[in-house]
């Protein structure tokens, strides 16, 4: 292991996007389906992992909603999420914001209190019993109509005490921000934080309409905000930040060559860039991994590390104080 492999493996990290429904290894959706007898169009754990060969965000999303279909109770997502937070564990990640589909669930029939019980239940046992803090993001899915998410909130306000924000994930492409600009006014209105993916796969504008019509307090990717420079000028005064997901972009081929990431790039203009996993199970890599895979395709050094992990902090929907109690374990790592 390279030294600079091993500062990764120890720097203390924050997540900012991980879809917990992406996290789903292909071994605990087959330990579900068996508990839950449903049959999977797969044989094997290995012929799932092939099927993790995607060319665009939709043939992933195809195979995405499949594996959902192994959720139906609420231990389901508690083991779900609670496979995750072990992980976390692992790799010295200290918070947690995570994002989830209740459409992608309820759709299925699922209610929603059996999701949000689920996963919030193994939140707070990774606060008591594994140290990770976290917050819970509810996202909307943007193919569907706004509609849709308008009553997706409304069956979210009886929880509103579990969930720190909404967002805004899936089929980016035909489906700008601006077709949910109502649902995102009620949700701020009801005292809830905005994310929304954009910039991904769709163009610079709809990183626009996620600042001026949804209002976001962070953007999700963003990577295609560097085709404007009036946009990146913007984003730097503000100090927007960007939750960007290395393998991610490497897997649904928005990069075709990780040395191509935009990522050192992004922190030399300013841009307040932080590095996330988004959907590991299908993509390859937890936190550990994204880090020590674009620190050596783009030749990231100590202090960009550094950087990306005070950013995250910095970055997140935690107060002032435990924002300082983060950075200060940053900043003592980084004097060892």
């Amino acid at each position: 292991m390279s030294a600079l492999d091993k500062f990764i493996e120890g720097l203390p990290k924050v997540e900012l996007h991980l879809h917990i429904e992406g996290s789903l290894e292909p071994e605990l959706m087959f330990s579900l389906a068996q508990r839950n007898k449903i049959k999977l169009p797969f044989k094997s754990v290995e012929e799932v992992r092939k099927a993790y060969d995607f060319g665009n965000l939709q043939d992933f999303l195809d195979i995405y909603y499949q594996g959902m279909g192994v959720l139906q109770v609420e231990q389901d997502f508690y083991d779900l999420t609670w496979a995750y937070l072990e992980k976390c564990a692992a790799q010295n990640v200290m918070h947690v914001e995570i994002f989830f589909d209740p459409q992608g669930h309820t759709a299925r029939g699922i209610k929603f209190g059996t999701v949000i019980n689920g996963i919030t239940r193994a939140l707070d046992d990774g606060k008591k019993k594994l140290g990770i803090s976290s917050h819970l993001i509810m996202c909307f899915l943007r193919h569907l109509s706004e509609a849709d998410a308008f009553q997706t909130l409304e069956q979210a306000l009886p929880y509103k005490n579990k969930i720190i924000g909404v967002g805004l994930d899936s089929s980016e492409k035909g489906h700008p921000p601006s077709k949910f600009k109502n649902v995102f006014a009620k949700a701020r209105a009801e005292g809830l934080m905005t994310v929304a993916h954009a910039g991904e796969e769709g163009p610079p504008e709809y990183v626009w309409e996620a600042l001026d019509l949804l209002k976001v307090n962070r953007l999700d990717h963003g990577n295609r905000s560097l085709e404007d420079p009036r946009l990146i000028a913007r984003l730097v005064k503000e100090g927007m930040a960007l939750t960007v997901c290395p393998l991610s972009n490497l897997k649904l081929c928005v990069v075709k060559d990780l040395r191509n990431h935009p990522l050192k790039k992004m922190l030399e203009l300013g841009l307040k860039a932080t590095v996330n996993s988004d959907d590991p199970a299908y993509f390859g890599g937890y936190m550990n991994d994204n880090f020590k895979a674009v620190a050596k395709a783009v030749g990231l050094e100590k202090s960009h590390l550094l950087t990306l992990a005070r950013n995250s902090i910095n970055a997140s929907f935690l107060n002032d104080t435990e924002k300082k109690a983060l950075l200060q374990k940053v900043d003592a790592y980084a004097r060892t």
